[in-house]
């Protein structure tokens, strides 16, 4: 039986909309990714679209990595290698995509799913909304770019913070520091992201491209360094018994004993 579409594609006039649709939390597996890669590669090659909206369907944006997808009975899995397949190439592939995407954040965006959001052009915050950085609830580090993203977006001080509590920043915190550009009621989101959308579909979408090639060169260079350094730290973090406890933990619904191991 062939494996059930979890990444809806449509396309209105010049904008093209992705949606993540994989139940319960949108929660990333390699098909997943493996899509969304697809249909940025099928964006770039198409000359009919002009400008991309990608937003999740339900009340979550994504809960980041699907923790069981990566449970094996055979050993540990080599993070560096998971991360190279898999997230590495899709933040480089949304970044250097010349049209611009529109994060309609129709919920929480936590771990590799926050990664995703910020690797968006311009974010649009429904009002529920929030950010988690994910990583430190189960013991791992940052990866997806955020270790980029998260300083250069909201600040070296409170990107410290929200990692190191891993405590949700809601949507209207999310603005005054910078990490969406607007927040808007729940049931006005897919409006006003297509309204956007379509706004920039109808603009000089060659300029657009070459100020997003040129942000992207003088912002975001160190991309490539820091992804690569984020999966070499991530090979070591997903090694530790802090890591076992924290996924134990997050799997049996319980409070997690971490001892620094």
């Amino acid at each position: 039986m062939a494996e059930p579409t979890t990444l809806r594609v449509e396309q209105k006039n010049a904008v093209l909309t992705l949606t993540l649709d994989r139940p319960k939390a949108n929660a990333f597996d390699l098909a997943l990714v493996d899509a969304l890669l697809d249909a940025l590669r099928r964006a770039e090659a198409d000359n009919s679209v002009r400008c991309l909206v990608l937003t999740g369907a339900g009340t979550v944006f994504s809960a980041g990595q699907d923790v069981s997808a990566l449970q094996r009975t055979d050993g540990p899995i080599s993070f560096r290698t998971h991360l190279e397949r898999t997230y590495n190439r899709l933040i480089l592939k949304m970044r250097s995509l010349e049209k611009p995407i529109v994060g309609a954040i129709n919920g929480a965006a936590a771990g590799a799913g926050l990664g995703v959001a910020l690797a968006t052009d311009v974010r649009i915050a429904a009002s529920r909304a929030r950010f988690v950085f994910g990583f430190t609830g189960i013991g791992l580090t940052a990866d997806s770019g955020t270790s980029l993203m998260l300083p250069l977006l909201m600040g070296l001080a409170r990107a410290t913070e929200m990692a190191f509590t891993n405590s949700p920043v809601p949507a209207e915190q999310a603005l005054a520091w910078g990490l969406v550009n607007r927040v808007v009621p729940d049931e006005e989101l897919a409006a006003a992201a297509a309204e956007f959308a379509a706004s920039l579909a109808s603009g000089p979408t060659r300029a657009l491209s070459f100020t997003k090639r040129a942000f992207h060169h003088a912002m975001l260079s160190a991309l490539p360094g820091a992804l690569e350094y984020e999966a070499h730290l991530q090979e070591i973090a997903g090694q530790t018994d802090d890591h076992r406890e924290g996924v134990a933990a997050f799997l049996e619904k319980r409070t997690a004993v971490y001892r620094g191991m």
